[in-house]
């Protein structure tokens, strides 16, 4: 199984409506990695940024699973725009994933000229199809290799939502959503 994932960063300092706090970083990764086991996940084609991202690439990490990351852009920007602008320790494990991943050819880098809403939609857009590509690639359909993971707090925040939009996205190419809560009051 081909895990396609997306969801939120942890929150900024004084969050007005939390999302994602950082106390919830470890419950959210024991998420994933359970969900990981127990779909059977072979492959995770996520993003890098702080919060959900990452995580996902640890536990995908810990469990041997290939990773394949896509960015907007160049890591350095990338890290700043996206990683280490939240709380958390977060530029670290960004730096050593990244590495790991160029070293192995699944460091994505879009190209994309500017930090946009757009630009990030079009990365969510380039991960779903990576996925389908891989499936593609290991003989099975998309509808039946890939899991498009969505981890939130199960709330948009506005119409131009990127989380909402990947897992919109998904559905309307017949894929598989399931989603991974951010909250504590979460099973």
């Amino acid at each position: 199984m081909i895990i396609a994932l997306a969801g939120r960063r942890v929150d900024p300092l004084g969050a007005e409506t939390p999302r994602f706090s950082l106390d919830q970083v470890g419950v959210v990764r024991n998420r994933l990695r359970s969900l990981f086991q127990s779909v059977g996940a072979t492959t995770l084609v996520a993003s890098g940024a702080c919060g959900a991202d990452l995580l996902a690439m640890q536990a995908a990490g810990e469990l041997g699973l290939r990773r394949r990351m896509v960015i907007p852009f160049d890591p350095p920007v990338f890290r700043e725009k996206s990683v280490v602008d939240r709380p958390g320790e977060w530029g670290p494990i960004f730096d050593q994933i990244a590495s790991e991943l160029a070293a192995a050819g699944d460091l994505i880098v879009l190209g994309e000229p500017g930090d946009s809403d757009a630009a990030y939609a079009r990365t969510n857009a380039a991960m779903i199809a990576e996925a389908v590509r891989l499936a593609r690639e290991i003989g099975r359909e998309p509808n039946l290799g890939i899991l498009v993971v969505v981890v939130w707090d199960g709330q948009p925040r506005d119409s131009t939502d990127l989380t909402a939009d990947f897992a919109s996205k998904a559905r309307a190419l017949g894929l598989a959503v399931r989603e991974v809560s951010t909250r504590a009051d979460a099973p």
